[in-house]
């Protein structure tokens, strides 16, 4: 095996430290079309009503794959609440299942769990503890009213968002949850470029999670009857403040500092000494996408003015010095 290979090798184990430390698939929304009947129009990894119990797929489409705005990449996910029968169904969008219990909206959550069909169970894995969910989005309010709000609740076994049961809609697993963070906008305020939004997590629980289920609507307000909110989303992701490697020699973490600012990213090595080190860029497939030697002599600066807005993670390898972490491009 190569150097570059072995590279690559080391930096799928980091990722899997770093992102399970978990990502979301198709975070940019640029893949389109999930397996199910009639959901060609849903971000694959994402699923809409569309998709959900008997009720809620006869709604109309209210997720859309847009290929007119995005804030990287060619497409941005846009949800919008529309009228379909004289009723406002609310754009929204999940890792889990929208289930329409009965004709009353008030009885409708997203669950892990399809109300109609108990073997499908949607849970996305993850056992980390993130700081917090962000992303990019751009919204248009139906009235003065309407807010656009993104929610990641951190759980064991299945969950249900709300939690508190309508009717006997469902059950209460509210002792299931570890922790959530929630985005919600100001209400009736246009936002009318890519803006950067972020949520912190509140944990509830110090034990370990084992799934985390993400919701976003462009109404907040899940009884609205105002219909021609739009919400657009694109890039999200978890942050998390620590940092994982493939080497756990402390020292030879400490001996490199690293940080992105003003589209350069900085690495400055404590121990000046005459060898070289490798610098490894990659995104969040695993594909590398930057490769190149380090002087341990100096002060280090990489111009990386020609990635796209999004997550990144590096690799810096080294006899003296090892470190591995994450950056954002905005």
């Amino acid at each position: 095996m190569n150097k570059i290979s072995t590279l690559t090798f080391s930096i799928l184990i980091t990722s899997a430290s770093l992102i399970a430390q978990t990502q979301f698939p198709n975070a940019s929304f640029e893949n389109l079309g999930n397996a199910s009947p009639g959901v060609a129009s849903e971000p694959t990894s994402w699923y809409s009503n569309k998709s959900g119990s008997n009720l809620a797929t006869a709604g109309g489409q209210t997720c859309f794959q847009d290929a007119t705005t995005a804030h990287s990449g060619s497409h941005s996910m846009r949800l919008e609440t529309i009228s379909y029968i004289g009723t406002a169904i609310n754009g929204s969008a999940t890792t889990g299942v929208i289930n329409a219990v009965s004709f009353n909206k008030t009885t409708g959550y997203i669950g892990t769990i399809n109300y109609s069909i108990a073997s499908d169970d949607r849970r996305l894995a993850c056992t980390d503890r993130p700081d917090s969910i962000v992303g990019w989005y751009k919204y248009t309010p139906g009235d003065a009213t309407e807010q656009a709000k993104v929610r990641a609740i951190l759980h064991t076994g299945d969950y249900n968002d709300p939690e508190t049961p309508v009717s006997s809609n469902h059950p209460d697993l509210s002792a299931n949850k570890i922790g959530d963070a929630l985005f919600v906008s100001n209400a009736g305020v246009t936002v009318g470029t890519w803006t950067r939004f972020s949520a912190a997590f509140s944990y509830t629980s110090t034990a370990t999670p084992a799934y985390i289920m993400v919701n976003m609507t462009s109404s907040y307000n899940q009884a609205t009857t105002v219909t021609g909110s739009k919400m657009w989303i694109d890039d999200i992701a978890l942050i998390y403040n620590n940092n994982a490697g493939i080497n756990t020699n402390t020292a030879k973490t400490n001996n490199v500092h690293v940080y992105y600012a003003d589209k350069n990213l900085n690495v400055d090595f404590v121990n000046r000494t005459e060898e070289h080190s490798s610098l490894s860029i990659f995104d969040l497939t695993g594909k590398m996408i930057s490769f190149q030697k380090l002087e341990n002599n100096r002060f280090n600066t990489v111009n990386l003015s020609g990635l796209n807005a999004g997550l990144y993670l590096y690799l810096i390898s080294g006899t003296a010095s090892q470190k591995a972490g994450k950056f954002i491009v905005e």
